[in-house]
């Protein structure tokens, strides 16, 4: 893993920074986006610092499917399941990362078009 930096996450895991949480467990957090991009935006973060996909490692491997799974409870009780949702991933400044610890986007609550960038 490398050495990241502090992020405005770090301070929502620690609570120094509020925000309108919706899911937590152990590894995970999820909350709702404070810029979303769509009626329902909500993030997936890992406790654990990553900065992005690129930094995992293969002992993140059964983080990463249990933040997918995360991602599926959370959309599921956001009532995303009948309509579908989209879980994005941005990685890197070219992929549109802005906060650099890892996190998953779900976006859903209207149709997402294609291609997405």
């Amino acid at each position: 893993m490398s050495n990241t930096k502090e992020t405005i996450f770090s301070k929502i895991i620690r609570r120094e920074i509020p925000a309108n949480i919706v899911y937590e467990d152990d590894l995970a957090l999820a909350f709702k986006d404070i810029n979303p991009q769509a009626p329902v935006h909500i993030l997936v973060i890992p406790k654990k610092p990553i900065v992005n996909i690129a930094e995992a490692e293969p002992d993140d491997c059964n983080l990463l499917g249990h933040l997918l799974l995360v991602a599926k409870q959370v959309a599921e009780e956001a009532g995303l399941q009948t309509d579908g949702y989209r879980i994005v991933i941005n990685n890197g400044s070219d992929g549109g990362q802005t906060v650099f610890h890892l996190h998953l986007h779900i976006l859903g609550g209207r149709q997402m078009a294609w291609p997405p960038g």
